[in-house]
Order: C-alpha cells, then structure tokens, then sequence
C-alpha cells in the first residue's frame, strides 16, 4: 500500500450509486489509504419518510445501478423498505455511526459497507440507534460503547463534519456522491468515477499508476494534476 498517496472519496450512506461504487472503495483500500467524506445527502429538511415519488424514482435508478456495477438490491428493499411510508431516510444518524465506528476502531469506511448493505439488501431503516448499535456489534465494535459514542458525536458534531466535508467538495470541485479524488504530493486529481464502475480490477490498477508517478513527483514546483482523469 502507498502511504504517501491519499483516496478521497466522497460518499453517502443513502446513495445507490455510492452502494454501486463500494467494490472500487474495497479494490483501492489495498493500494493507498482511503479516506472517507460525507456531506450529507438526506439531512434536515430532505430527510422525509419513503414516498411514492422516491420509491418509482429509487426504482428507476437503482434498476441502472445494478445493470451498470452488478450490485445486488434486495428484496426485502425493494419489496419491504421501498413500500414502508413509515420508513425516514435521513442520512444524518448512518454518518454519526461511520463517525463512531472510526473513533471506536478506525472502522469507518467498515461500517459504510455495512450500512449499505442493511439498507440496499436486508432493507432495514438506518436511522435507527438499534439498527445503528447492531450494525456495529456485527463490525466487533463494543454495543454500548458505540452507543454512547454515537449520542456525543450527534447533532453538532457531525454537523459541523458535514459542513467541512461539502466544502472540501466544492474545494475539489467534487460534482457529487460518488466522487473520489487523489492526493498526492500536495497535488489532487479528481478521478472520473463513472468510467470505473464495475470495474474495481481497472480502478485498483489505475490507482497505482497514480500512486507511482506521484512518488517521482517533486513537491516543490510540480505543475498541478489536471482536474479529470480517464
């Protein structure tokens, strides 16, 4: 693994294409160090229960997702969670917990697989402290630990982390969730997320030919990446 290059990846626990875009996260975590950002994409006044609007528009989307990555929906999500109106999809508490599980255990971007896959496949209502609590005894993590870690980090907290995570977005002129972005030698190269999915293998090996000419990269001076990259 390079550890002098750096993945950014911006991402959300409520995002289909974010859940499509998981095997590239797996397939960089062995090449260079990941570093996750979550901005919020359902939070305060988006975060509303499961409409009809959404379940039709969820539907249409995440029927390309899995065309597209190969990423398995679930039944019980697209036939339980999708026609649950009780059901909140508030992105808030999910991001608290992948706080909670990085400063329990560096577990962070564990507890994003771990989310979407309660979500997208089991359809259970991340939002809730229960599910979040056993989510994390699944990843090892001590339950009532987590628990109260989760209940410090809530609320300002993970505002303001947020907020820090949306302006480092519009910094790197991230354009949305899914996005990754490298660092390196104090330069960063946006990548084009949508040439690499469903292709991890592609992605993994792209990343080390970054890594590599990074590190023949002086700091000092060197012309500054190109803002995209194929």
């Amino acid at each position: 693994m390079s550890r002098d290059a750096v993945l950014h990846c911006f991402v959300d626990p409520l995002c289909g294409w974010c859940h499509g875009a998981a095997p590239l996260i797996e397939a960089a975590r062995p090449v260079l160090h990941v570093q996750w950002h979550a901005g919020g994409l359902r939070i305060g006044p988006m975060a509303q229960p499961v409409s009809d609007a959404w379940q039709a528009m969820s539907m249409q989307h995440d029927a390309r997702i899995a065309q597209i990555t190969g990423q398995p929906f679930g039944a019980a999500y697209t036939e339980g969670l999708l026609n649950d109106r009780t059901a909140i999809l508030d992105s808030e508490p999910p991001i608290t917990a992948m706080l909670a599980a990085d400063e329990l255990g560096g577990r962070g971007l564990d507890m994003l697989l771990q989310l979407q896959k309660a979500h997208y496949l089991d359809g259970q209502q991340i939002a809730s402290e229960a599910v979040l609590v056993s989510l994390a005894s699944q990843l090892g993590l001590p339950g009532e630990r987590f628990r109260k870690t989760l209940r410090q980090l809530a609320g300002p907290m993970v505002q303001r982390r947020m907020q820090a995570s949306r302006a480092l977005m519009d910094k790197l002129g991230a354009p949305g969730y899914p996005s990754f972005v490298v660092e390196a030698g104090g330069q960063f190269k946006r990548l084009a997320t949508g040439a690499y999915l469903g292709r991890p293998n592609e992605f993994a090996a792209h990343l080390k030919t970054l890594a590599s000419i990074a590190a023949l990269r002086p700091v000092q001076g060197a012309p500054a990446w190109v803002a995209a990259s194929h």
